[in-house]
């Protein structure tokens, strides 16, 4: 479900995230599921790269900081009966927990809840690695939701010493996500302003 990231090296242009309020409609890439069986809209800031689609993950990666976020589509599941809700009433900190620390050693549940992408509500969690194979502790924000019969899930990686600049990006991908591929922008985004026409 999860790449291994390749921006370790990155920590010292950390500075160079944004806020999302910074971001424009004009500074964003808007990328689109070409599967009509696993329809998806994934909107993030423009400075980041894509790899992956298709019937693969999709990947995206800040090109100057740790920051990294996967979309995973399922594209049959079989427990109908799955909603955020009742991910969260069944939710089991050590046990995810475990599923975690293989590959992120030290890994804990620090917050739980629902969110919303653009398409509807979702599962959310949040926790933070001591250790990880890029050599520095991470914050992994999870969410998941199913539609249509397919499974999402979107997960965001990045060093845990950038949280404060990378936390409202990733929220911000969270919250413009959707399950539709004709979905609109954007949710926490401000309009840039037309430039003032030459004076005659």
């Amino acid at each position: 479900m999860i790449n291994r990231w390749a921006l370790a090296p990155c920590l010292l242009a950390a500075a160079a995230l944004l806020p999302v309020g910074a971001h424009a409609q004009s500074d964003v890439t808007v990328t689109r599921s070409i599967l009509p069986d696993q329809p998806y809209t994934l909107i993030y800031p423009a400075v980041m790269t894509a790899t992956g689609g298709a019937a693969d993950p999709l990947t995206i990666n800040h090109p100057d900081a740790p920051l990294q976020c996967n979309v995973t589509i399922v594209p049959a599941v079989t427990d109908t009966g799955w909603t955020p809700d009742s991910a969260l009433a069944d939710f089991d900190d050590a046990k995810v927990a475990a599923t975690w620390t293989e590959s992120f050693p030290g890994f804990t549940v620090a917050s739980k809840g629902k969110v919303n992408y653009q398409s509807g509500p979702a599962l959310i969690y949040d926790g933070q690695s001591t250790s990880s194979p890029m050599g520095v502790p991470l914050t992994i924000v999870h969410t998941e939701t199913i539609d249509g019969g397919r499974g999402y899930v979107l997960d965001c990686l990045f060093a845990t010493e950038v949280a404060e600049k990378a936390r409202p990006i990733a929220d911000f991908i969270i919250a413009n996500f959707s399950t539709r591929a004709d979905a609109g922008c954007c949710v926490g985004a401000v309009v840039a302003p037309e430039p003032a026409a030459p004076a005659p």
